[in-house]
């Protein structure tokens, strides 16, 4: 399956006619999925092995999320949102719901222009890392962990952690987590290609702030 692109029209206005707008990428959703997650994909990652039954939500967005002089390009959200005001929350919820047709595990945004000028291998890289981000719960003794009542993954956001992302660095390099500490997992090289994703990741700047 082709890598989908974002729409035309949210990855191309200018700053003077851009309307920030946020729409479900039903197309990149499936190819994440068949990609990434189905077992008989090239680029499969056992990694993500506990996604294969979750409830993913998947946007694209013209936002502008800048911090720091860094702008965020994608982020992963553990699904529904909480720290909100009771009707910020609920608002949030109703939209999303909305969207989806329901309440997704995870929500993965990603920007569209930035998308629109990405490479092949730092694209996949940065779909990636925010796949990592949406993790199984571990239990005492580092299992994974599963719900007693459905048999289910129990799913939870994991960290910008170093020993945790050195599957970003195996397939894509050290350049791809930011992680100085990560370049022994990157001494064998990368098997897909080089990134620079780590700063531009949402989720990792709300775990630094």
């Amino acid at each position: 399956m082709s890598r989908p692109y974002p729409p035309h029209d949210l990855a191309t206005l200018s700053d003077l006619e851009m309307l920030h707008r946020f729409v479900p990428a039903p197309d990149l959703l499936e190819w994440i999925r068949s990609t990434f997650i189905d077992e008989a994909s090239p680029l499969y990652n056992h990694e993500h092995a506990h996604l294969r039954d979750a409830d993913l939500g998947v946007l694209w967005t013209n936002c502008d999320n800048s911090k720091q002089m860094r702008a965020v390009i994608g982020q992963a959200e553990l699904m529904p949102p909480m720290a909100m005001g009771k009707w910020q929350r609920a608002r949030a919820i109703q939209q999303v719901e909305e969207w989806f047709d329901g309440m997704p595990d995870f929500l993965l945004t990603f920007s569209a222009p930035a998308a629109a000028g990405m490479d092949d291998p730092s694209f996949c890289a940065l779909v990636e890392h925010e796949l990592y981000h949406c993790a199984q719960k571990r239990d005492r003794y580092g299992m994974p962990a599963f719900n007693k009542d459905t048999g289910k993954p129990i799913l939870v956001m994991r960290g910008h952690d170093v020993e945790e992302f050195v599957g970003v660095v195996a397939r894509y390099g050290a350049e791809a987590a930011g992680v100085s500490a990560m370049i022994d997992a990157a001494k064998a090289g990368p098997t897909i290609g080089r990134a620079s994703i780590a700063g531009v990741c949402g989720t990792c700047g709300l775990k630094a702030a």
